[in-house]
């Protein structure tokens, strides 16, 4: 009989001997851990029958239980607004929403997390900061930062929308003033931060407050000078003065970063910040010499909804007020975190869209390789390749080798190869056609610049013969961009997404991590394979396990470069861990999300599962005669969690659970320290529906669950209503932080 939770605890180093079921986990219907019902022939061969790890609301293959005791160890469920380890493992908060970061703040939403340890036990973190979840944000910012926002918008009737042009108002507007006051504090949220730390003598981790610490918001350079730069061809189309569409005047100087999501760093110790869903802000679609459009295009927007019984409000556009350019946001951001007087860099050979996070590829004397994935539906898997080659892969000099290269875009083969696509102007218009992708209620879309090239924009075709007659209109991407050679080229690369579309690169199911192992294997995780309106994959390439399309729970995949060149243009894929539930041949997790190898090269996963979707109730899976979407499933798999990943071996690509976040949030940016002693995650969006959880209120709803042989039953699940993280306390205010989780002998993780 095959142990494989055994397996799994053996590698973090826990001792039969020493390990119970953490208490968080429990089942309140036996008061005792699945592991007392584990057939007696296991309990032998674990020595101990409490040998076990935290417990999912779902049965998985590595219980070894049989159908039975899964239906009685099931049967009740409690989910804990805590942040749930095996035991032998603690955590401690080492920065949260509104903490002091230099002079300014720690924002909303932490995402990716890179450590650069600058001595033993003390080190650089840097930090993103995502978006803002209006709701929660707007019900606690006084709480959390001591101040009233300008503008009220707490108590608008549920189906209130408004679009307010704010850019457009007279500066002496009181509208005007309240909204612009009100859109700062959100975007000094936005962005990055550097905050040094150290582990104490107790194995602990705090703050230092150096003179590094500092924070690049949504509005450096708007006040205080602090602008950020820019390296490549769309300089050319910041710079140029006879722009088609909107000009902000400043030349290549740009103000601020937002919507950054994960990110990289490179062996030469600097930082890579994806700027992600910049479309919520600014707008994404540009004119066709890559000007931006008016930001009229993405108006400050207040939506007021009904979720839970709760009204939700949501807001848009906070970047409308201040007249930002759409075609300065959406690339990657490089910073020293050393250097306190860098405030970031956005390399524009890398492209525009909406980057989700970066590795590099580093040979001596070799070019330099950077991957990155555009996370939407329909979204493209890209590679940079460097024209000059690395001759020091440590070398901070490196940086400029992203100042000219070329960038490409993956086209897989069913048959586990692909080839790689230049987006350059020779390049030929050979569209995706619509019937090559995955589409809501069957019909595929491919969006593609508008052919009416003066207007600017895109067109959503969904007929086949509607790309012949693209084709025959323009046959190169020249024909699409216009101006010099570099404004051409830097009007594709700030067009990318779309400029992909019409080069033929492949409509994939939501890009978001990257990760590249030493041995050169590149590991990327594949969100979610619903399509939506905008697109959504090649239904050839992303199947579920039995071969389902519209596969909405996620898959992570490997590829290998041909000969291990990072140059090359040819490669092998596959798709290495699935997700769903086991009975349909998953592995128990739902939208894997960020990834990070530990030292022997292994996979830590954690997962991306929509707020409104986790634990929402699944009391039947046929309505009216139709089976409940993959998409309504996904409520089956609780909170969301961090995963263990074996690369090699015999149990290489099997999924071990090691952690479950807090009410509505997402574990992001998961990053070792070298000694691997500690992990660091980020928890963001605690309570991003339900807001702050009122006298510990929970309700209980029914979950139609599947024993890993597909019997039925019905589970019975205690559910939090909002959420009190990171302090616990009734009524506190949930606050995004971040954590460092260690084992309490102070040995190990990984």
């Amino acid at each position: 009989m095959t142990i494989k939770r055994r397996e799994f605890l053996a590698f973090l180093g826990i001792s039969a001997g020493t390990v119970t079921l953490n208490p968080l986990a429990k089942f309140p219907a036996t008061e005792k851990s699945i592991a007392a019902t584990i057939p007696n022939t296991l309990a032998k061969e674990l020595s101990n029958p409490n040998l076990f790890s935290i417990q999912l609301p779902i049965p998985l293959d590595i219980d070894n239980l049989t159908a039975d005791e899964q239906k009685s160890a099931y049967s009740t469920y409690e989910v804990v607004d805590d942040l749930v380890l095996p035991s032998g493992f603690t955590y401690d908060v080492i920065a949260a929403w509104g903490d002091p970061v230099g002079d300014s703040r720690f924002g909303y939403n932490n995402d990716y997390l890179s450590l650069l340890e600058t001595a033993p036990n003390e080190g650089l973190l840097t930090v993103n900061f995502e978006y803002i979840s209006s709701n929660t944000w707007l019900q606690t910012f006084s709480k959390v930062i001591g101040q009233s926002l300008p503008l009220e918008i707490k108590e608008i009737p549920t189906g209130y929308e408004e679009e307010i042009q704010a850019f457009e108002l007279p500066e002496n507007d009181p509208l005007k003033t309240q909204v612009k006051a009100t859109c700062e504090q959100a975007l000094i949220d936005l962005g990055i931060g550097v905050i040094s730390i150290r582990r104490n003598s107790n194995g602990q981790w705090e703050r230092t407050y150096a003179k590094t610490d500092r924070r690049i918001t949504g509005i450096s350079g708007l006040k205080d000078g602090r602008y950020l730069k820019a390296t490549g061809p769309a300089v050319a189309v910041f710079t140029k003065t006879n722009k088609q569409g909107y000009d902000d005047q400043l030349g290549e100087k740009i103000i601020g970063t937002f919507q950054n999501c994960a990110g990289g760093t490179t062996p030469w110790g600097t930082v890579f910040s994806a700027e992600e869903n910049f479309q919520d802000q600014v707008p994404e679609a540009v004119m066709a010499d890559g000007s931006s459009l008016k930001p009229s295009q993405t108006p400050f927007k207040i939506i007021v909804s009904k979720t839970g019984g709760k009204n939700e409000v949501n807001i848009t556009g906070w970047a409308n007020v201040f007249g930002l350019a759409g075609n300065k946001y959406g690339w990657m951001v490089e910073i020293d975190p050393a250097n306190p007087n860098d405030y970031g860099t956005k390399h524009t050979w890398l492209g525009r869209y909406r980057h989700e996070a970066v590795a590099f590829h580093t040979v001596a004397d070799k070019p330099l390789a950077v991957y990155s994935g555009c996370d939407r539906r329909g979204g493209h898997l890209y590679k940079f390749v460097s024209k000059a080659n690395i001759k020091d892969p440590k070398d901070k000099s490196n940086s400029r080798l992203m100042e000219d290269g070329m960038l490409y875009g993956a086209k897989f083969n069913p048959d586990g190869t692909g080839r790689w696509i230049a987006l350059r102007p020779d390049t030929p218009v050979d569209p995706v056609l619509p019937s090559q992708v995955q589409g809501k209620e069957g019909q595929g879309i491919v969006g593609l610049p508008n052919p009416k090239r003066t207007e600017g924009g895109i067109i959503k075709i969904s007929r086949d013969e509607d790309i012949t007659s693209y084709k025959q209109q323009f046959k190169t991407l020249s024909d699409l961009y216009p101006g010099n050679p570099s404004e051409k080229q830097g009007a594709i690369l700030i067009d990318a997404h779309y400029a992909a579309n019409a080069a033929g690169v492949t409509c994939t199911a939501r890009p978001e991590d990257t990760e590249m192992s030493p041995d050169g294997t590149l590991y990327m995780t594949y969100t979610s394979g619903t399509p939506d309106s905008s697109g959504g994959p090649d239904p050839q390439i992303f199947k579920g396990p039995n071969g389902e399309t519209a596969y909405e729970f996620g898959w992570i995949m490997s590829l290998k470069e041909d000969n291990n060149d990072p140059a090359a243009m040819t490669f092998r894929w596959k798709l290495f861990s699935t997700g769903g539930e086991p009975a349909k041949g998953g592995l128990g997790f739902s939208n894997p999300d960020n990834l990070k190898l530990d030292n022997k090269g292994n996979l830590w996963m954690v997962t991306d599962m929509t707020t409104l979707t986790m634990n929402k109730a699944i009391p039947e899976r046929v309505i009216e005669g139709k089976a409940v979407s993959q998409t309504e499933l996904v409520g089956l798999f609780g909170n969301n969690s961090a995963w263990f990943i074996p690369t090699s071996g015999k149990n290489a690509g099997n999924a071990y659970p090691f952690a479950i976040g807090p009410m509505e949030t997402e574990m992001t940016g998961p990053t070792f320290t070298s000694d691997q002693k500690t992990l660091l995650i980020s928890i963001q969006h605690p309570g991003e529906a339900g807001g702050i959880r009122e006298n510990m209120q929970s309700e209980t709803r029914n979950f139609l669950i599947q024993t890993t042989n597909g019997q039925e039953f019905t589970q019975k699940r205690t559910v939090p209503i909002g959420s009190n993280w990171p302090s616990k306390k009734p009524n506190d205010p949930p606050r995004p932080a971040i954590v460092a989780i260690r084992r309490l002998n102070q040995e190990t993780i990984a």
